[in-house]
């Protein structure tokens, strides 16, 4: 697949201390980047105008509020896919996602995965820099996530993802319920519903250098209401089906 029919998607709120980096670093690799910046307060979507006016491969989409993960991932996936891509990358601007795994990710959507996610829980996967508490609260987020869900997708929580177009055109992204970091487990769930082929790509998940976490408690409580709202209605519909 040409490399400028991929392109990475990079939702970005304060992140002027990485995004000089961040983007570089991708346009290394070959692929398009599109900075989807939600007005921040720090300049970034200044910088993002800047480095796009140097570089035909950088984009940007300047969004007039901050909304959230979920409704900026939509935007860019319609203006990525508007830009002709064929494979669209959902991708940090932190370097938690390291640029050079991202052909290990084309490469399994070319050899025929719908989505592949870039994962922490398969073999080869880590989280080096995690205290235990943290690996604890992220592994529990997703193990409850798969028995709620129903889903076998290791970590449904990960953002560092690729889908193929033609997938991620039977996902309803743009009426996804979940604004914050539950996007993910949304779309993941969704993916498993419609019958598409995911698969989990390790990766080594660092911290940030830069910059301060956008995850806060909020996030947290939208994510696990959800999921615990859909897997009530999941298992009632098994349940019900069972009881025929």
């Amino acid at each position: 697949m040409p490399s400028d029919r991929v392109t990475v998607v990079i939702p970005t709120y304060n992140e002027r201390e990485n995004l000089a980096h961040i983007v570089p670093a991708v346009t290394h690799q070959g692929y398009r980047v599109l900075v989807v910046d939600d007005n921040s307060p720090d300049g970034t979507g200044d910088l993002a105008t800047r480095l796009s006016e140097g570089d035909s491969r950088v984009s940007v989409l300047r969004r007039r509020s901050k909304e959230g993960l979920g409704p900026a991932y939509a935007a860019g996936f319609n203006r990525a896919m508007e830009d002709g891509a064929e494979v669209v990358v959902e991708m940090d601007a932190d370097f938690s996602h390291d640029p050079k795994d991202l052909p290990r990710l084309v490469k399994a959507v070319e050899d025929g995965a719908d989505l592949a996610i870039g994962s922490r829980y398969v073999p080869g996967g880590s989280t080096p820099d995690w205290p235990l508490h943290r690996r604890l609260i992220s592994r529990g987020g997703n193990l409850y996530s798969r028995l709620m869900l129903g889903i076998g997708v290791r970590d449904a929580t990960a953002g560092f993802r690729a889908f193929r177009v033609e997938a991620l055109r039977k996902l309803p992204y743009e009426k996804a319920e979940a604004s914050g970091y539950g996007f993910q487990v949304e779309m993941a769930w969704r993916a498993v519903q419609q019958g598409l082929n995911i698969v989990e790509v390790p990766i080594a998940f660092h911290d940030r250098a830069r910059g301060t976490s956008k995850m806060g408690p909020d996030i947290v409580r939208e994510a696990m209401g959800l999921v615990t709202r859909w897997g009530l209605a999941h298992w009632r519909r098994r349940l019900a089906f069972w009881q025929r």
